[in-house]
């Protein structure tokens, strides 16, 4: 005899408001446009007030493809993407993209349900029961909070927006009682109506700490006296306006940009070095300085040792500021620590700056380190930048969203975007595969530009099904599929140190029939003018595409000698 399971109901009483019902209107008052969900049976009744709002909601494949999908959707837009998952599973399954926007510093809002509130970690083995969903999700969150009554809902949902703008930003969990989200909220507080026109009732803005101008004065009479100053930009420094380029050129300093900071200076200004921290040349420069002013950036091997071989040095002053207090001392001990928004600290460096310019020489330095640097380039590193700079050339306001995969790391070396939030990937922190295609979609979503997923072969496996999401959507993605057969750099690295080549010469799938049946395009691509005439077409088309490049293609080969270092 079949058994079928029984849920019991928890339908409210129509004529109430329930507290999943105002929950939807509290993240509509915070600006929140869309949601990020797959529905379950414990949170359908987050559902029910959705059609009274204007917030969108796009259905993914995984819960791990809701979280990479908000995050590209922020790191595209600057807007908090937010997730609705479920109990249990649901919650496993995002973890792996927290874990990831943690490592990032990206905003991102988790709501999920957990077991009834007499039932919550009773371990007596009720549908999706974990033993401690809170303290599980805590570690891969800034913070997990469970609102018990909805009296408190307004208040936590304060509080996560408030770490959002407030401080260095990273994933927010709350979770809901299936009880709790169908209780009658009609008493509680609801947002005020988002009217422009009276003060009190519009969002609360809450900023990050302006600089201390004492501190801002030191760091001026250490740029003073440097012979050779260095400026270090990091992701923290994402949205500063035109001032990042003029403190550049008003210390007179070669400036570095991690891989999230990429696009804050043009890709030929003569003061940039690019993301090339972790290149022999680029560390020279570093190594030398008598004062280096790192700014937005937590100094770690994802960006100034990527190769991992610890090579990476500050010999000099260091000035770090950062709005992250803890992190101004890991892990480079700053000797001088300035807790601030980076762009308050940025505009209030270059005001005291202006009319006293400093002469470094240092347009002399970064054309040495580029010839360098131009000098020890590989053919290889050359055609895949080559790529990517044709396509950054020939789609206007394109965004590169990648994977961990090999056009990927060279290009977080090589490839200049031309603005900040156009070039992101996985391989910075956490290191993820599977986040190249459900974070595109997300940048899609959030910006409506032109997206390119740079993804390989290995790392589609993981989230292949969203590809049936973007097509859903009608989302115009270029996917570009880098096929080495497997997972090419983790063989390299396995060949090189004389390992057997054991997990990494996996079965690839054949991608056009896999392409045509997720309701994608396919084409294979083997020539630069059929790359171009195909973009020219897709990309303002109503469906994704994929875009097969096979890693050992002689048209490759040919597009090295079309490379620009810092073009």
């Amino acid at each position: 005899m079949t058994q079928v399971m029984q849920t019991p109901s928890l339908s409210p009483d129509t004529s109430s408001l329930t507290c999943g019902e105002l929950l939807v209107q509290w993240l509509e008052y915070y600006g929140v446009e869309t949601v990020f969900g797959i529905p379950g049976v414990h949170t359908v009744e987050l559902y029910r007030g959705l059609p009274s709002t204007n917030i969108r909601h796009v259905t993914p494949r995984h819960e791990q493809g809701a979280g990479f999908m908000a995050d590209g959707y922020y790191r595209a837009s600057g807007k908090v993407g937010v997730c609705f998952i479920i109990t249990g599973p649901g919650m496993t399954n995002i973890m792996t993209a927290m874990a990831q926007a943690l490592a990032d510093s990206i905003p991102m809002l988790v709501i999920s349900s957990v077991n009834k509130v007499k039932d919550t970690g009773s371990g007596e083995g009720h549908l999706h029961e974990l033993h401690d969903q809170q303290g599980m999700v805590s570690k891969v969150a800034l913070a997990s909070k469970t609102i018990w009554q909805p009296e408190s809902l307004p208040k936590v949902i304060a509080e996560a927006f408030a770490m959002f703008d407030g401080e260095r930003p990273g994933p927010v969990h709350i979770q809901l009682p299936i009880d709790v989200i169908t209780a009658d909220a009609s008493h509680v507080a609801k947002p005020p109506k988002n009217d422009k026109s009276v003060a009190s009732l519009a969002r609360p803005q809450i900023t990050r700490p302006l600089p201390n101008p004492a501190q801002l004065d030191l760091i001026i009479e250490q740029l003073k006296s440097a012979k050779n100053p260095v400026l270090l930009y990091g992701g923290g420094c994402v949205d500063v306006d035109h001032d990042a380029q003029r403190l550049a050129e008003l210390i007179d300093a070669p400036t570095f940009l991690t891989i999230n900071a990429k696009g804050l200076l043009p890709p030929s200004h003569p003061l940039s070095l690019g993301s090339n921290q972790s290149l022999e040349a680029g560390r020279a420069v570093i190594s030398e300085a008598d004062v280096v002013l790192a700014i937005g950036t937590e100094l770690g091997e994802t960006d100034y040792d990527v190769f991992f071989n610890g090579e990476f040095q500050i010999n000099g002053t260091l000035i770090r500021i950062d709005c992250d207090a803890q992190q101004l001392q890991r892990p480079f001990r700053a000797d001088i620590a300035v807790l601030s928004d980076a762009q308050m600290a940025i505009s209030g460096l270059c005001t005291s700056l202006e009319g006293h310019q400093l002469n470094h020489q240092a347009a002399a330095r970064v054309t040495e380190a580029k010839q360098a640097l131009i000098k020890a380039m590989t053919p290889d590193f050359a055609g895949q930048n080559a790529l990517l700079q044709l396509i950054r050339d020939e789609v206007e306001d394109v965004i590169f969203v990648g994977d961990s995969t090999q056009p990927v790391y060279s290009g977080n070396l090589g490839f200049e975007a031309l603005a900040t939030r156009k070039w992101f990937n996985s391989s910075t922190g956490f290191g993820t595969l599977g986040y190249g295609l459900p974070a595109a979609i997300g940048a899609m979503i959030g910006s409506s530009a032109p997206v390119i997923s740079l993804i390989g072969d290995g790392g589609i496996q993981f989230t292949i099904a969203e590809l049936i999401c973007a097509a859903e959507l009608e989302l115009p993605l270029i996917v570009l599929l880098w096929n080495n057969q497997g997972y090419g750099e983790i063989r390299r690295y396995m060949e090189e140190g004389g390992l057997p080549l054991i997990g990494v010469n996996i079965k690839t799938p054949k991608f056009e029939p896999l392409a045509a049946g997720f309701g994608a395009g396919y084409r294979r691509i083997t020539d630069k003018q059929q790359l171009l005439e195909a973009l020219q077409t897709d990309i303002s088309g109503k469906q994704p595409m994929v875009y097969e490049v096979d890693e050992s293609d002689a048209f490759l080969s040919k597009m090295s000698q079309d490379f620009t270092y810092f073009g």
